[in-house]
């Protein structure tokens, strides 16, 4: 190809593709080697959580399978808990019917109330589980027509035991809403419905000062329920998160001692089809030759990427895709690994190690939590012979981490790994793995 095809391209060309890979690499914190990662303080630490980018194809999938996997159990069980509130409310409304001044303003709040939440779920479902920022305004709107309403209703003369029931309802709406809406959307609501029954509350005569517990038990039931309901669904959502991620770098584990990443595949799956198009133009005609020099800058681009995939691909090891990957771990692992140790691993151990890494990172609360993890060198031992077992040490330095906190299926994991002794340092757990695999010389 004139001097410039795919393949006369040299390791030293410019790849402008291949810049935000490298970005990636080192907002990770790597070193320029993959096997090994340089200790990151506080500030690093939260800078890469900010920079982590997962594969497009993965991210699509995780939050796909994120909305449908209890997602809507969720959000039926959050409306059926609203619903025993509101039929509470409801109750206490018919209670106190006559004793309401005028009680048409607050039947008529609870009419719009019941139509604007059948409304507004019946929509919702229809569009998909989806609620656009028109009809949660509408919602807003037609609860702020509650409170109104209600209000007017419940205004009693002095030493009325007349409470507001609909306007409390309202926080029913917002927790019928917490699956399908941005949960600060929610509590800015949910504040705005307190400041308002507040104002209220505090606007009326009050006789008696005692008849003012009755008001913070409304205010309570109006907004508790949804600031508890947006509580449980990041709770879930940050679970369901955990566990997809936990998932899908495990799927590493099944990789050879060397391989390429799920990031890398992708991009390995772009470049080959960016490579069959130039070809296919050149072979059919649509590119003449010789190319010209933006073509020929493409092909030379095209090859030195796959040149260094391959590269890559003979000296990461699936315990560095695992860290690297994970929008979990990626930002809280270190690993030091420069002989590619953790490829050696079998099966059963890789599991292992890596449950170890996931149960320690996660049974502490801490933010600034870490782990650094180190492997080999392989030890010499005199007198090797055929079939006798290479050992190496594995040392995980915990930062954040103590020891009372450690789930006791993490040293069931550890033991699966091998032997291991563990200490405690300012507070943090230390721990010494003795890992012993088969020689690579039996194979």
């Amino acid at each position: 190809m004139s001097g410039s095809g795919i393949l006369d391209a040299h390791p030293g060309d410019t790849v402008p593709g291949d810049v935000p890979r490298r970005d990636q690499r080192r907002r990770l914190g790597s070193r320029d080697r993959p096997g090994g990662t340089e200790h990151l303080d506080k500030q690093e630490r939260r800078e890469r959580r900010r920079s982590f980018r997962r594969p497009e194809r993965t991210e699509q999938t995780a939050q796909a399978n994120q909305s449908s996997l209890g997602g809507r159990h969720l959000g039926i069980g959050l409306s059926f808990s609203g619903g025993f509130i509101a039929i509470f409310l409801l109750g206490q409304f018919m209670v106190q019917w006559f004793d309401y001044p005028t009680p048409i303003p607050s039947l008529l709040a609870w009419v719009l109330l019941m139509s604007a939440t059948i409304l507004s779920l019946i929509t919702v479902q229809r569009l998909s589980a989806r609620m656009p920022d028109w009809l949660f305004a509408a919602a807003l709107a037609s609860g702020a027509a509650v409170v109104v309403l209600d209000l007017i209703g419940s205004w009693g003369e002095p030493g009325s035991v007349v409470q507001p029931t609909a306007a409390a309802a309202v926080g029913t709406l917002l927790i019928s809403l917490a699956t399908v809406r941005r949960g600060r959307d929610l509590v800015s609501a949910a504040l705005v419905l307190a400041l308002l029954l507040v104002l209220a509350a505090l606007t009326e005569e009050r006789p008696d000062p005692l008849t003012f517990a009755p008001v913070l038990l409304t205010i309570s039931l109006a907004v508790l329920p949804p600031l508890l309901g947006v509580a449980t669904v990041r709770a879930f959502r940050r679970m369901a998160q955990r566990e997809l991620d936990l998932v899908l770098v495990q799927s590493t584990i099944s990789q050879p001692q060397f391989a390429v990443g799920m990031l890398a595949s992708e991009e390995l799956a772009r470049i080959d089809l960016d490579a069959e198009t130039l070809l296919d133009d050149v072979a059919k005609g649509r590119t003449a030759l010789p190319l010209s020099t933006e073509k020929s800058t493409t092909a030379a681009s095209l090859a030195t990427q796959l040149r260094l995939h391959l590269i890559r691909g003979r000296r990461e090891t699936w315990l560095y895709h695992a860290i690297t990957e994970s929008e979990f771990l990626g930002p809280s692992v270190n690993l030091n690994d420069p002989s590619g140790l953790a490829g050696m691993l079998d099966p059963a151990q890789r599991d292992a190690l890596l449950r170890t890494i996931w149960l320690l990172i996660s049974d502490t609360t801490r933010a600034e939590a870490s782990v650094s993890l180190s492997l080999g060198p392989i030890r010499p031992t005199p007198g090797v012979t055929a079939r006798q077992k290479l050992r190496f040490p594995i040392e995980l330095t915990t930062t954040g981490v103590p020891r009372r906190r450690v789930d006791p299926e993490t040293w069931e994991a550890m033991r699966i790994v091998g032997p291991h002794v563990d200490s405690s340092r300012d507070g943090s757990l230390n721990v010494e793995i003795e890992c012993s695999i088969d020689n690579p010389a039996d194979a």
